[in-house]
């Protein structure tokens, strides 16, 4: 097993943004990998408040994607679709299998996912609170 740090959680999100940045021009594929991550996430106990912030992620890309929220930086798209790919992925750094550990990596990626995004994933909250409260 290799070993992982935050640094490598960065490796591996911008690692993955080429492939992102492709995916996000197929909406289908889109929808399919958004609806693998909620799955995903059935699975993965609760730390901290990391991944508690992926269901807004999940509904910024989907805004993005179908024009209703276009107020983001394509780059914080492509990260967030590049975390969601990792996430998803059958061969991680730790296996998700091992027992307590096995998330880690996941949660690693989401956090420096998050990092890159807050400031835009917090404009988008308040842009759907003030949408859905209009």
């Amino acid at each position: 097993m290799e070993s992982f740090s935050l640094d490598k959680a960065k490796e591996l999100l911008e690692g993955g943004i080429g492939k992102a940045q492709d995916l996000l021009k197929d909406t289908p594929k889109v929808d399919a990998l958004l609806e693998e991550v909620e799955e995903k996430l059935k699975s993965v106990p609760t730390v901290g408040t990391t991944l508690a912030d992926v269901p807004l992620m999940i509904s910024m890309v989907k805004s993005y994607i179908t024009q209703e929220y276009t107020e983001v930086s394509p780059k914080v798209v492509a990260s967030l679709v590049a975390s969601f790919l990792y996430l998803v992925k059958k061969k991680d750094i730790i296996p998700d299998n091992l027992p307590l550990v096995g998330q880690l990596d996941d949660i690693a990626v989401a956090a420096v996912a998050l990092k890159v995004c807050g400031p835009e994933l917090k404009a988008y909250a308040d842009w759907r609170d003030k949408k859905d409260n209009a």
